[in-house]
């Protein structure tokens, strides 16, 4: 018998108002909501991420589908100084973007999705930058609506830090390592 069953058995002696305030729900722990979300809570939110990468890389593929698409073209457009033509960058950035959302939904190469996720998003906040006119209206403190689109990524790269926090450490045999 174990110590669990054997303070069961004992609470139980004692009597029913003790049996009631001291029997666990399940020898193993709650199976509460709470108590399992929190188990599975950084998969829940990788997944999340990587379903949106997937959605809007997949939008990216479909010319002038994506509302995104227009902006992130002429920013890749400016870093590269027109050295990728937009029927190139927008498939490349759809392919990253995808490859990114398949990464972070499977765990597969993890660790290599996260890095290409921060660079990318990195990437994205150059826009701020590099198309201030259609960012800011007029100044810092009011981003337009296309500005607040980018703004909005703050929350995604929180997502990606928690993510990344959670881990497991290197040679524990994860599927995050790939093959």
């Amino acid at each position: 018998m174990s110590h669990d069953q054997r303070s069961i058995v004992a609470a139980a002696a004692e009597g029913p108002a003790t049996a009631v305030s001291e029997t666990p729900a399940v020898a193993d722990g709650p199976r509460t909501f709470p108590a399992l979300y929190r188990r599975h809570s950084f998969a829940v939110l990788r997944v999340s991420v990587g379903l949106l990468f997937l959605w809007f890389g997949a939008l990216k593929l479909l010319p002038s589908v994506s509302p995104a698409e227009d902006m992130a073209v002429r920013v890749m457009n400016e870093l590269t100084s027109g050295r990728v033509p937009a029927d190139v960058s927008r498939p490349l950035l759809a392919t990253l973007e995808l490859m990114i959302g398949a990464g972070l939904v499977t765990g597969l190469l993890l660790r290599l999705t996260l890095a290409v996720f921060f660079a990318h998003m990195a990437g994205t906040f150059t826009t701020l930058v590099v198309l201030p006119a259609e960012m800011w209206d007029g100044n810092i403190a009011t981003p337009t609506m296309a500005g607040q689109y980018v703004i909005k990524n703050i929350v995604l790269v929180a997502a990606g830090l928690a993510v990344a926090v959670h881990l497991p450490r290197s040679g524990a045999g994860r599927r995050d390592e790939g093959p």
